[in-house]
């Protein structure tokens, strides 16, 4: 398992963007597929996007292409989520996550960080 921490959530109006950042501790970083899911009060927790451990390959749920990008820094043992054209319905609060499979299934976690909140306002 690992330790996963979130950060740069806020509260942005409609149309503003937001870069959630989730840094990792020990030393297989690397090794692990990091997904972000995310879960509005009332609603299960549901995938937003996720990256294999080349960095290269993604995933995102429709709805968000195009407006959300994930990426990595395998150095600095962290995971972004560049959030842009925020709408009222991506307001939830925004949970980092490991997987050492591809792709990243609920069923397949086995890291969860605490969440940061992310509040659109229209």
């Amino acid at each position: 398992q690992v330790q996963l921490v979130e950060s740069g959530g806020g509260l942005v109006q409609a149309g503003g963007s937001l870069r959630l950042s989730c840094a990792a501790s020990g030393r297989t970083f690397s090794s692990y597929s990091m997904g972000w899911f995310r879960q509005a009060p009332g609603k299960e927790r549901e995938f937003v996007a996720a990256v294999h451990w080349n960095g290269v390959t993604t995933k995102y749920a429709d709805s968000v292409k195009g407006r959300f990008t994930i990426s990595r820094d395998n150095v600095k043992n962290t995971v972004y989520l560049q959030m842009n054209s925020l709408k009222s319905e991506d307001t939830a609060i925004y949970y980092c996550a490991a997987s050492n499979t591809w792709p990243v299934l609920r069923s397949t976690i086995h890291s969860w960080g605490q969440g940061t909140q992310v509040t659109v306002s229209s």
